[in-house]
């Protein structure tokens, strides 16, 4: 296992970290939904209380309508290590997996249905990538640069953030994580999300004060520069929330004179200074759910939270902030509900499949990057 730099842990490429996870058998591809919903039901009720179900918000119906728990990642780890269950399935992506096994007691095994549920923006930033990185900024300043990553990250890079006296956010708590790290330090670098960084400098008054650095680009990197800034955004983005535009909010507007907008921070910042609320996924769900009758609301994130709050809600009208154009998150969608029906019915023959195990090291030191972030 490769050996960073600057940190004291061994770590490796997210590609190679779990490439012991299983494929779906070919029975189990050609499911109906009835049949399906009718053997994961008859699973349930066999494994009991041994197992919870958590749905990310952006899981298709499928998934989320046979869940425990709906909502952010963040929150989903919290509920599962206040659960009872041996067995935590979680319906959504690796960083979130392993979030869970951070958490929850060492009683309880994650499981990831599909391995191809990997996060591509937690890919842009490789715990590797980033210790190269983090030294050569580091040896062009005296001053002393806290790191900060957003939850959407693999848990080595939640460590090394911590073990470089960093610290983990969400896009909820982002600014008090810049606030904190600004006590401690004279500089910030945010990883991966450079427009939650971006959203999060303006909203504190900093804008003038970013700099961006883009590890996939030699020429654009000079770290004497990238210093001069006391925030260094990391060059990484979401590709569902990226895909939003003014425009789309314009034609909303036009289309729906009385609509309101709603959109994610991890948007581009125009986007965000266009629409009337800005917020998580916990705030997108809440601003529909107080929303009075009548009312209408365009959302900008991932089009099956939408759907669902459109579903949950018939009372307002919800709609898709870019029409068809808005898609689904591809790593999101690798959670088939017929992985959903297999590793159930693995569990109920005593087999334990695609397994979630972040390392003792890793873990603690992540865990730490987890508490400062609960401190603030």
């Amino acid at each position: 296992m490769p050996e960073m730099e600057t940190a004291a842990f061994e770590t490796d490429l997210s590609l190679f970290k779990y490439d012991n996870l299983e494929q779906l058998p070919s029975e189990y591809r050609t499911l109906e939904e009835t049949e399906r919903t009718d053997r994961i039901e008859a699973a349930l009720d066999e494994l009991g209380d041994d197992v919870v179900i958590l749905g990310h918000n952006y899981q298709r119906r499928e998934i989320v309508e046979h869940a425990d728990f709906v909502g952010d990642s963040y929150q989903l780890s919290k509920q599962a290590a206040n659960a009872d269950a041996k067995y935590v399935i979680f319906g959504g992506v690796t960083f979130m997996a392993e979030s869970a096994d951070i958490i929850t007691s060492e009683a309880q095994t994650v499981i990831l249905p599909s391995m191809e549920a990997s996060c591509p923006m937690a890919g842009m930033a490789e715990a590797l990538q980033v210790d190269a990185a983090w030294a050569e900024i580091t040896a062009a300043t005296n001053e002393e640069i806290i790191p900060i990553t957003y939850m959407n990250s693999y848990a080595d890079l939640k460590a090394f953030c911590a073990e470089q006296g960093g610290l983990v956010c969400t896009s909820s708590n982002a600014h008090k994580a810049f606030e904190y790290a600004f006590q401690k330090g004279d500089k910030v670098l945010f990883l991966p999300d450079k427009h939650l960084g971006e959203n999060t400098a303006h909203r504190l008054g900093m804008e003038d004060e970013i700099v961006e650095w883009d590890p996939w680009d030699p020429e654009s990197k000079d770290a004497r520069k990238a210093v001069e800034n006391d925030i260094i955004l990391w060059e990484g983005y979401c590709q569902v929330h990226e895909r939003f535009r003014t425009d789309h909010i314009e034609k909303i507007r036009d289309q729906h004179p009385d609509a309101n907008v709603v959109v994610h921070p991890e948007c581009r910042r125009e986007v965000v200074e266009a629409a009337d609320v800005v917020g998580s996924t916990a705030t997108i769900t809440q601003t529909i759910e107080e929303a009075d009758p009548g009312e209408t609301w365009a959302i900008g994130t991932e089009i099956h939270l939408t759907n669902h709050l459109d579903r949950w809600h018939p009372e307002v009208e919800v709609l898709p902030l870019c029409g068809e154009a808005c898609m689904d998150c591809n790593a999101m969608r690798q959670i088939d509900p017929n992985y959903l029906v297999w590793v159930l019915e693995e569990l109920t023959e005593g087999r334990e499949r695609n397994v979630i195990e972040v390392d003792p090291e890793t873990k603690d030191l992540a865990q730490v990057g987890l508490d400062r972030m609960l401190e603030i």
